[in-house]
């Protein structure tokens, strides 16, 4: 009977921000509600929070190492392929570079609302399993492409992977993990990427100088190794309908729209600026065709089906829906950076792939102690707004700092800019996680983090954007007549096509063309102050709420669930005879 009254106590309708009072503040159910052991209901402020679901446990840490293996995947992924692209480009007598992160993040993003649907569906292990799959498919197309075309088809697949191996993560975390409890993990999944983003660009750097397409078919033996670990060891509740029963429940007209949605935007998105201007028929008729898609999808989502992808509730509150445009504008400055710092050490520094990609270390090791900080603090204090703003404030500081790089920008500066903004981008990996599923259920938390992906996910592709539109327009302002007299007005990104031709430039246009990328990028991040200070002013919205201490009921370690009901059974069985 305990059992029925807590889950039904956890999916109580309170859906907005005025239902749920700050911490402290005793209510009858969040103070009152009873434990899962069905021991008696005691006041949270008495006892310390319950443990971690079978933390220490073998089973628990061979299923995070697993996480951490994909985790890893995705990150190495996205982080050495930019040091590498000029080459790669190069090699394959492109000119679209943008596509090559785009592609990316068109997969993930067409795909991720779609993932939290399939989890609570099909189960976690089969969605898990099949995006790891996905994403090995789609290393190896990039690996074995042979021109631009198939190289840009092979990242859209790898996307599609990669997006669901994103959620996925946070999906399981958060099956095992209570929220209130939850940030030391995501710490050590941010320590992850950070490892991951470290040693990523010079990676990329070294494959570039000598092949490649090693960069990609490095993924299928960690591929491998992360489906080994989830096959034996991510064992949760898998849903016991038949296949027709569960395509049956798929929002298939929802996905529809925001596959279509999200495809059309993101092609207006990556040819706005360069290829064709913003104001041009070619960028805004799909771009507003997209928009409209999309805010159709939420509108369809909100009236219409019974099992919706992206459940209305998620953002029909103050904090969760500023949590999720925290999240856009920190996937905007830190696909910025990554991408585009790249761009002042090859082009200002004249420095080589590898070379850049080891510049970039006093950005990348200063995520994972962000991050690792950021969720220490929350389970010890219970409080996430405070991390939140730390976080935006570092990062604006961070780069705005950066503005100040030049041709003769001595190492210490930049590498000390990178270290302010690189532990606010490390806590802003981790914090907007809080105020996005405080206020919400814990049985809409596998959606709610399929949201979170997407989100993050479909900003980066703006983040790419808005620096190539930038950068384009700024160099051609600012490149000396004739060195720009080298490339076609029109359909080529000047930025990949003139690195590789500025260390044989004669002076003094090789100084002028180092100046003008260090002025052109100056634009970039002033525009990313404006972007991380507007992230800064979302967290001033943000209402501090109590924090869940338990999970979804319906999920978590199968071994653990089986021998709960055991236990269970086991006293009702002996009940009779004890009242005999």
């Amino acid at each position: 009977m305990s059992l029925e009254v807590t889950k039904t106590q956890s999916l109580q309708p309170s859906i907005t921000d005025d239902n749920r009072l700050p911490t402290g503040v005793q209510t009858p159910a969040t103070v009152d509600e009873p434990t899962l052991t069905g021991e008696p209901p005691v006041e949270s402020e008495q006892v310390p929070p319950p443990p971690v679901p079978a933390a220490g446990g073998i089973q628990f840490w061979l299923i995070f190492i697993a996480l951490m293996v994909s985790t890893f995947l995705s990150a190495i992924d996205l982080t050495s392929v930019s040091t590498a692209l000029p080459t790669i480009v190069q090699d394959l007598n492109g000119t679209e570079f943008a596509w090559v992160g785009s592609a990316f993040a068109l997969g993930s993003t067409a795909v991720l609302p779609l993932i939290g649907g399939l989890a609570q569906i099909f189960g976690r292990r089969p969605v898990v399993l099949g995006s790891l799959v996905i994403f090995a498919l789609g290393s190896g197309l990039c690996g074995g492409a042979n021109n631009m075309a198939m190289l840009i088809g092979g990242r859209a697949v790898q996307g599609i992977g990669g997006g669901g191996i994103l959620a996925m993560t946070e999906i399981v975390v958060a099956d095992l993990v209570p929220l209130r409890q939850r940030g030391t993990y995501m710490g050590v999944i941010g320590a992850v990427w950070a490892i991951a983003s470290a040693i990523g660009p010079p990676i990329g750097g070294a494959f570039s100088q000598s092949n490649w397409r090693w960069l990609f078919y490095m993924n299928l033996p960690l591929t491998a190794i992360a489906m080994v670990l989830v096959w034996f060891f991510l064992h949760l509740k898998m849903p016991k309908d038949d296949l027709r029963s569960k395509m049956r429940r798929m929002d298939w007209i929802g996905n529809l729209f925001v596959i279509i949605g999200t495809t059309i935007t993101v092609v207006a998105l990556t040819w706005a600026g360069v290829q064709h201007p913003w104001s041009s028929y070619q960028v805004l008729v799909p771009l507003i065709l997209g928009l409209l898609c999309i805010v159709a999808f939420f509108i369809y989502e909100a009236k219409v089906p019974i099992e919706p992808v992206v459940p209305w509730e998620l953002v029909s509150n103050r904090t969760s829906f500023l949590g999720y445009m925290t999240v856009f504008l920190h996937g905007i400055v830190s696909t910025v950076i990554i991408y585009y710092l790249p761009v002042y050490f090859q082009g200002t520094k004249m420095q080589g792939p590898v070379k850049s990609g080891v510049s970039l270390f006093g950005n990348a090791f200063t995520i994972a102690p962000g991050a690792i900080a950021c969720g220490a603090t929350v389970a010890i204090f219970n409080i996430y707004r405070p991390q939140n703003f730390v976080g935006w404030l570092l990062t604006t500081v961070g780069v705005g700092l950066l503005a100040l790089l030049k041709v003769d920008t001595s190492t210490a500066q930049w590498v000390g800019f990178q270290l302010v903004e690189g532990v606010g981008l490390g806590i802003l990996y981790a914090a907007p996680t809080f105020p996005v599923l405080a206020p919400l259920p814990v049985t809409e938390t596998a959606h709610a983090l399929a949201l979170f992906t997407f989100v993050r996910s479909y900003s980066q592709t703006w983040g790419v954007t808005i620096g190539a539109t930038i950068l384009q327009n700024e160099l051609k302002k600012k490149l000396p007549a004739a060195f720009l007299a080298m490339f076609p007005a029109e359909g080529v990104e000047i930025t990949y096509a003139a690195i590789p031709q500025i260390p044989g430039l004669p002076e003094p246009i090789r100084h002028e063309v180092r100046a003008a990328f260090a002025d052109s990028l100056k634009v970039i991040w002033l525009t990313m102050v404006g972007v991380s200070a507007l992230g800064l002013l979302c967290v001033l919205g943000m209402k501090e709420l109590k924090m869940h201490e338990v999970t979804d009921d319906d999920w978590g370690m199968k071994e653990k669930k089986e021998k709960q009901k055991d236990l269970e059974k086991d006293s009702e069985e002996k009940t009779p005879a004890t009242s005999s």
